[in-house]
């Protein structure tokens, strides 16, 4: 089960308000901050998104293949998301929209992609009936 996951950044401060923004889009805020570090999720929730300056010093480098998965509510929200993103200095990797065919219960994958200011893929996804 996964507790929270940990992205890299060189500009905290700076990142911080993309974060707090798509948390509250998500009805959570931060539930841990120091000064080389911030959580946002719920204590005992489910998993959370954190933004680190590296321990060993070293400049933050993005994973290449490596994607944080935002779940949504619904395609509403998909959208709101991405444009949140968009809003605080996001980058856009992919407007919301269905991916793949619908599966047996007529659910499709929706979903966007964006990236934060320093270059961390997300997306923020759903199931949703297909149409």
């Amino acid at each position: 089960m996964i507790g929270y996951v940990t992205l890299g950044t060189n500009d905290l401060q700076g990142n911080a308000p993309f974060y707090d923004a798509i948390a509250r889009e998500m009805g959570t805020g931060r539930m841990m901050e120091f000064d080389s570090f911030i959580a946002w999720g719920e204590p005992d929730g489910a998993a959370g998104v954190a933004l680190t300056k590296p321990y060993d010093g070293k400049t933050a480098t993005v994973g290449n293949g490596t994607m944080v998965a935002l779940q949504a509510k619904d395609k509403e929200q998909v959208h709101r998301l991405h444009e949140i993103a968009l809003a605080n200095g996001g980058t856009d990797e992919g407007a919301p929209g269905p991916r793949g065919d619908a599966d047996e219960n007529g659910l499709v994958f929706y979903a966007s992609y964006f990236r934060d200011r320093d270059g961390n893929k997300l997306n923020a996804f759903c199931m949703a009936p297909h149409g």
